[in-house]
């Protein structure tokens, strides 16, 4: 009986000990320090993402550091958007001898023909943009442009063409670089001039390529007028 009594007395006062010290009752609590600390600060790992290297978008979802994108103001995002190469180099106008570029016509609708003095498609549609003119009338918001894209021709050859036929619009000797740029943005089809290539270059400066083959005056403006009738 007093063995009983002295084992029953260490009992009690074994879990009087262990409820002062506050046995850990959660999993967490129950970790030490370092160990609880490198599980709250590891991320949470998403099958869709795990790879057997890190890219940088996987890197930059735990990273708060602004990505290149974020930290573009608006102004470089709209110098990513460039305008095609062609519009700032510099042409000389046959008929006046003064210098233009594509891009002194901003806000403006602009006709862009590329062509050849020998061909007579190209003849064809000049005669059919002559007509548009006349239909459309005066008015500064339209401009026409050829260009003739053989590197054959020279201006001397160009103006005398242009004075036989009577067209008093824009016409320049595109340089290598010009005809080059225009077969890259529109096709290698754009400098073979009896497809007549004609694009139409709106007031915002976005080109739109017009299907091949001659286009009458009535075709060419219902292509024009939705971008004549169109604000900045």
């Amino acid at each position: 009986m007093k063995s009983r009594n002295i084992l029953f007395s260490l009992l009690l006062g074994l879990s009087l000990v262990l409820v002062a010290c506050g046995t850990p009752s959660t999993p967490e609590a129950m970790m030490d320090k370092p160990t609880a600390e490198v599980m709250m600060d590891k991320p949470t790992e998403d099958p869709m993402m795990m790879h057997e290297t890190a890219t940088p978008s996987a890197v930059m979802m735990y990273d708060n550091t602004p990505t290149p994108e974020a930290m573009m103001d608006s102004s470089s995002g709209d110098a990513m958007m460039e305008s095609p190469a062609w519009f700032s180099a510099t042409l000389t106008n046959v008929n006046t001898g003064q210098m233009f570029s594509i891009n002194d016509f901003k806000g403006k609708v602009v006709l862009v023909e590329t062509m050849a003095v020998w061909c007579s498609n190209c003849l064809k549609q000049q005669g059919q943009v002559k007509a548009l003119h006349e239909m459309l009338g005066m008015r500064d918001d339209f401009v026409s442009v050829g260009l003739d894209i053989d590197l054959n021709e020279n201006a001397d050859q160009l103006k005398g063409y242009v004075s036989d036929n009577g067209f008093d619009w824009y016409y320049a000797v595109a340089p290598a670089d010009v005809a080059h740029d225009i077969a890259a943005q529109y096709g290698d089809q754009f400098l073979n001039p009896p497809s007549t290539p004609i694009v139409i270059i709106d007031r915002h400066g976005t080109a739109h390529p017009l299907p091949f083959g001659i286009k009458s005056a009535d075709d060419l403006m219902k292509a024009i007028q939705p971008y004549l009738d169109e604000g900045m």
